[in-house]
């Protein structure tokens, strides 16, 4: 499941993000890269003193961990600090699946879903596009800076190269309260339903099934 979360960061907080990364070093991403990725990966990542990058990522995070979108999709349990990985000229990251577990020891986590948040506006670059495969075939996403998208880390995606511009997003992964990805699509569609029913028919009988339907589900298929 893809999922889309818009308006993660307005304008206002988009430029604070990259007046940070203006004034911010870049390192080869291969540093940061798995035993798989590593002969793919071809991008830099931002590299800025620890008090500015947990400024940088309270800013970030402060709005995606909020998001309504991203609470409802994701029901997350644990998720990291993000990465933040620059795309020039000639630069991409090739087919590659997420490490299934990531963290320092005694903070491990493991990743059910990944998230890009694009920080450049589409016609910043060309190319650059996050090509997904999914059941559907491959879904190639180039969104508007401020939106996020949310896809299964176990999904082998790339990064196609960029041909002109510079690409900025923002990396992070979480793991869900619900392992099971069709078991957490199924959830979010049943959410989805019970918010319209909250809506147009909130003290009906099927608006409270429903709802039960949807809390006791959680209850039941959470890892805690």
């Amino acid at each position: 499941m893809l999922i889309t979360i818009p308006g993660v960061l307005d304008r206002e907080a988009l430029a604070v993000v990259r007046d940070f990364i203006a004034s911010a070093q870049f390192v080869d991403g291969k540093l940061s890269a798995g035993s798989e990725a590593v002969t793919v990966k071809k991008n830099t990542e931002m590299q800025i003193p620890d008090q500015a990058m947990s400024q940088l990522n309270n800013l970030v995070m402060g709005n995606l961990v909020k998001h309504p979108v991203y609470l409802a999709a994701a029901l997350p349990a644990k998720i990291a600090a993000p990465y933040y990985a620059k795309y020039t000229t000639g630069m991409y990251y090739g087919n590659h699946v997420d490490d299934p577990v990531m963290g320092p020891p005694g903070q491990r986590y493991r990743s059910d879903l990944s998230i890009t948040l694009f920080i450049s506006a589409p016609d910043e670059y060309d190319g650059g596009e996050l090509a997904i495969h999914t059941a559907f075939g491959e879904q190639n996403v180039k969104l508007a800076a401020g939106d996020a998208v949310m896809y299964p880390s176990s999904s082998t995606h790339r990064v196609n190269e960029v041909t002109r511009g510079e690409r900025l997003v923002a990396v992070t992964w979480l793991q869900s309260l619900v392992r099971d990805p069709l078991q957490r699509e199924l959830l979010y569609k049943l959410h989805l339903a019970r918010e319209i029913l909250l809506e147009k028919a909130k003290d009906q009988q099927e608006t409270e099934l429903v709802s039960n339907a949807y809390v006791n589900l959680v209850r039941m298929w959470s890892e805690v």
